[in-house]
């Protein structure tokens, strides 16, 4: 039970960030526009902002689609296989994207390392690797929960 509540948390936690993420970057992406066309200035930190912004949303985005199982996928055979088969096709698939989200987690989290060392910062003062974290974070996450899918789908209890 006190599981169940620890991940509606989560969820919750999670598209209340990509809510707020998405309202930020509409409002600065508008702002920015506003001012250049009727004022001919802007801000100077909005198109880094913006562009950090689009990275953590298409990550949290990832994430959210592999929690409900929803992420992108190219499949020609399932449809005409069998449902034994097509469990095993997509435990095979799902076991591949995990190594594969595993891989990205690890060379990823390489080049935050590199970035912190390197020492360069953006928006100012902030280290651009504080931007970059959300990286091997969000592939690390989908490492698991791509697991946790694969768990599921030999099992035959996939969602």
């Amino acid at each position: 039970m006190a599981m169940q509540r620890l991940l509606a948390w989560l969820r919750l936690g999670e598209e209340a960030l990509i809510s707020l993420l998405l309202t930020a970057m509409v409002v600065i992406a508008s702002a920015q526009i506003l001012l250049r066309n009727l004022f001919d200035s802007g801000l100077h930190w909005a198109d880094p902002l913006l562009r950090l912004l689009v990275l953590w949303l298409t990550m949290l985005g990832a994430l959210l689609a592999t929690r409900h199982n929803e992420h992108i996928r190219i499949d020609l055979l399932s449809r005409y296989l069998s449902p034994g088969w097509r469990r095993l096709s997509d435990s095979i698939a799902l076991l591949f994207s995990t190594l594969v989200c595993a891989l990205l987690a690890w060379h990823s989290a390489r080049f935050v390392i590199d970035e912190y060392h390197y020492g360069g910062n953006i928006l100012g003062q902030i280290p651009v690797w504080w931007g970059q974290v959300i990286l091997p974070l969000g592939f690390t996450l989908i490492t698991l929960r791509f697991a946790l899918l694969t768990l599921q789908s030999l099992r035959g209890r996939l969602p």
